[in-house]
């Protein structure tokens, strides 16, 4: 069974403003996917119809292959969870177990149950010595956390993200990239992150969607979508450092280099092939990425 299927669909908001058109977007269990554009591009747009907070115009929406307006919201919100780009925008209790426990509670769980799932969702973020904080006394990378286990408390099969790295440092993007694919490859979680951030989802994602104004440019695995260097540009974006800096040396340089490399290891990899044997240290070739 498909996680999310989206068939034609369509959105026009009231000012006249297309944001989507007619596009086809389809996930399935357990997959890791990026929706990836820039701003204006539709994703928040496609993440908002996917949990309900908009309706689409025109075409077809499924959560678990149920029709999302067949959906009740109790319904909706077990099956997909959306984690929202701004934590101010989610967190609203005054503790973190308070907030945490908010969605449990209006399933009118046993408390039990209820303080179960803020303990795991809790521990799943590594935000557990958290749980009597107040809200207002975490940092910018703890809300992010917090809000995350919020919708864990809620057991949902999919889970969205709107621009999850959005405001974090480097070592806070590492985590909350690690917590995601934890939460998919351990616990076989769909999730789906949309993004404009291009450097790390070669290392995470099975599939990504270009989108561009309202359109999909391209779908497929990192290694496809990152060779098209005329489609990148066009949808406002731009390669994986890494990748950059490969295609620049093959193209200015007539460096051989045989597609573009995504992460660091592949382009040591494809270095270390061209640099004659003698010139490389003895061992250096069993060096991690």
């Amino acid at each position: 069974m498909r996680a999310v299927d989206v068939q034609g669909v369509s959105f026009t908001y009231d000012d006249g403003t297309e944001a989507l058109a007619g596009i086809d977007f389809r996930v399935e269990e357990g997959e890791f996917v990026a929706v990836l554009g820039s701003n204006g591009s539709g994703k928040t747009t496609l993440i908002q119809l996917l949990v309900g907070l908009l309706k689409a115009k025109s075409g077809r929406i499924a959560i678990g292959g149920r029709e999302i307006g067949s959906l009740t919201a109790e319904e909706l919100y077990q099956r997909v969870g959306l984690v929202f780009q701004n934590p101010n925008d989610q967190l609203f209790a005054a503790t973190v177990e308070e907030d945490c426990a908010f969605g449990p509670r209006n399933l009118n769980l046993p408390e039990a149950e209820v303080q179960r799932r803020v303990t795991e969702s809790l521990a799943a973020v590594a935000a557990l010595p958290l749980r009597e904080r107040a809200i207002h006394h975490l940092s910018f990378g703890e809300q992010k956390r917090v809000s995350l286990a919020g919708v864990l408390a809620m057991r949902p099969a999919v889970l969205i993200l709107d621009e999850p790295t959005a405001g974090l440092d480097p070592a806070g993007e590492a985590q909350m990239m690690q917590l995601l694919k934890k939460l998919n490859r351990e616990e076989r979680m769909t999730v789906i992150l949309a993004t404009h951030s291009v450097d790390m989802l070669p290392l995470f994602a099975n599939r990504i969607y270009v989108l561009d104004r309202g359109r999909v440019l391209q779908q497929g695995p990192s290694e496809e979508i990152f060779c098209h260097q005329e489609m990148i540009v066009r949808a406002k974006l731009r390669l994986p450092y890494v990748s950059r800096l490969m295609y620049e040396m093959k193209r200015h340089d007539g460096v051989p280099i045989d597609g573009l490399p995504l992460t660091i290891g592949e382009a040591r990899a494809q270095l270390l092939e061209l640099i004659p044997k003698e010139m490389i240290l003895p061992g250096i070739e069993e060096i991690g990425p």
